[in-house]
């Protein structure tokens, strides 16, 4: 008889025996306990918010830790659980040390990511800044966090549920749109409530969007001048014919399935 399976259970149990494993790892167990959530958050990969939830009828508060799901599924479980362990340093930065002000990443910050094998940047690459509002980070190689995730992962540890519609890397869907490709940036609340305190997140590249309907053949296209409309696959080089000029059309993003829902 198939076992019957529980996503929501599995899926939880999973982030919570990786929020256990790196807590005595890599920051001695002193960490509290938090609700991790899943959040679709825009251009971002998670955050961190400090006393989010409280149980009800009590003064008991709890820190949340939010990872955006939509990118399980086009980043290896390694670079996952390392946005889990970014917000576990601002988590331990907010109990155990001085947070900056607002989204600031500072120097403490900075001295603590490079502690657990995280190499803060802000462009997350080598070479960028350490500190600022906006920071992503890169893996140090063999550093402390490569050697704990690995640990993990060799208990056939996994992410087990990934999104089926993912916004999906640059290079792998090279061409699929023409071209087309979305600049992203990291400019607003992290934490989504306006007030952008005790919260930290991290950089994405520069995404392409794959449709929806993988199945989508026919696009729409649009002269840039007269807005005359043409449809056909994206391939197609269309020059419109009632303007002089004969500029080239270009796939109408608006008006084709794309994103994250």
């Amino acid at each position: 008889m198939m076992s019957v399976s529980l996503p929501t259970t599995e899926t939880y149990a999973e982030l919570q025996l990786a929020y256990e494993h790196f807590n005595k790892t890599l920051f001695d167990n002193r960490l509290p306990a938090c609700l991790i959530t899943l959040q679709r958050e825009k251009r971002t990969y998670g955050y961190f918010s400090s006393n989010r939830f409280v149980a009800r009828g009590s003064k008991v508060y709890t820190d949340e830790i939010a990872l955006n799901p939509s990118y399980f599924g086009i980043r290896s479980v390694e670079e996952t659980l390392s946005t889990l362990v970014h917000e576990m340093v601002h988590l331990d930065q907010q109990h155990n040390g001085k947070p900056g002000r607002g989204r600031y990443h500072n120097r403490q910050w900075a001295d603590w990511m490079i502690n657990v094998g995280l190499y803060p940047s802000s462009t997350g690459k080598e070479g960028g800044a350490i500190t600022g509002d906006c920071m992503s980070h890169y893996i140090v190689k063999n550093g402390a966090y490569e050697k704990a995730c690995r640990s993990l992962l060799t208990k056939e540890f996994t992410l087990s549920w990934v999104d089926r519609f993912p916004p999906v890397r640059q290079s792998t869907m090279a061409g699929l749109l023409g071209g087309i490709s979305l600049p992203f940036s990291l400019d607003g609340d992290d934490d989504g409530d306006g007030d952008g305190d005790n919260t930290g997140s991290e950089f994405i590249d520069t995404l392409v969007f794959r449709p929806t309907d993988e199945k989508q053949t026919r696009f729409k296209f649009t002269c840039p001048n007269c807005h005359a409309n043409a449809w056909g696959k994206n391939s197609l080089k269309i020059l419109c014919g009632d303007c002089s000029d004969h500029p080239l059309m270009t796939i109408n993003t608006d008006n084709n399935r794309y994103g994250n829902d």
